[in-house]
């Protein structure tokens, strides 16, 4: 594990040399400034609406964040010809892997406890209220969210070869699951034989990381969910992150890398 830890050390480090920290910093000044001018008018449902969509930026802001950062790193390995020295150590690929995705997560932990800090301060300073155990569950189910999208994106670095095609590809199917995942039960009800067992074939095998989305929660003030929800929600995304990781960890095994 100390390999482990070595590795994803230097995956943080990295993001917040790069300019994505500078951008995270931008986005959370452009956030807080929005949040703070939720008194307009003195209606109160501009708080509502600016809440809304200062959560929707940071779904928004962490997604490329992490996807951005999972894509570039085994093919940035490659490039820069690191990757021999590094498996020659000895390191196993299992440990690249799993440290590319450790730093990757925690990075993105460390990113979004800064958005949903500058959150709750101003939003706080506004309403005087501060149901901070809605924004950790918030937090936490995002970040268990991210945590599957960042091992897809490390499998998807295996097989394709250019990060770009792979950001682009993550993010479609991302962005495709979270709009309509839920709805193909749905869909399949009104297809034909094959088509309809086709569908809910591919319902019950994606993640469905539309349950990880409580952001309405926070918008209407609504109960905490029962933390036996949550323990559940972050069992399911542990699944899928491990299940990722083993099929990336099979590619990259079987890859044969040539200087």
């Amino acid at each position: 594990m100390n390999t482990v830890w070595a590795l994803s050390g230097v995956v943080i480090k990295e993001l917040y040399r790069r300019k994505d920290f500078y951008v995270l910093l931008v986005l959370t000044g452009l956030i807080t400034l929005a949040a703070g001018s939720a008194n307009f008018f003195n209606d109160a449902k501009i708080v509502v609406y600016l809440k809304d969509l200062c959560l929707l930026l940071i779904w928004i802001s962490a997604l490329v964040i992490a996807v951005g950062t999972a894509a570039r790193q085994i093919p940035a390995e490659r490039e820069q010809r690191t990757i021999f020295p590094l498996l020659a150590k000895p390191v196993t690929r299992w440990q690249v892997i799993l440290g590319k995705f450790l730093g990757c997560w925690l990075a993105c932990g460390l990113a979004l406890v800064v958005f949903y800090a500058f959150f709750v301060v101003v939003t706080g300073s506004r309403e005087h209220h501060w149901p901070l155990l809605n924004y950790f569950q918030a937090l936490w189910l995002q970040w268990i969210m991210l945590g599957v999208v960042i091992a897809l994106v490390l499998f998807g670095s295996i097989i394709f070869s250019a990060p770009s095609a792979n950001a682009t590809i993550c993010i479609v199917v991302v962005v495709g699951i979270l709009l309509i995942g839920r709805h193909l039960n749905k869909v399949a009800l009104q297809q034909p034989e094959p088509l309809q067992t086709l569908i809910y074939v591919v319902y019950f095998l994606i993640p469905h990381l539309e349950w990880y989305d409580v952001r309405d929660l926070i918008v209407y003030d609504h109960a905490l969910i029962s933390w036996w929800h949550c323990g559940l929600a972050t069992l399911y995304g542990a699944v899928y992150v491990l299940l990722f990781l083993f099929v990336a960890w099979l590619a990259f095994r079987r890859k044969r890398l040539s200087v």
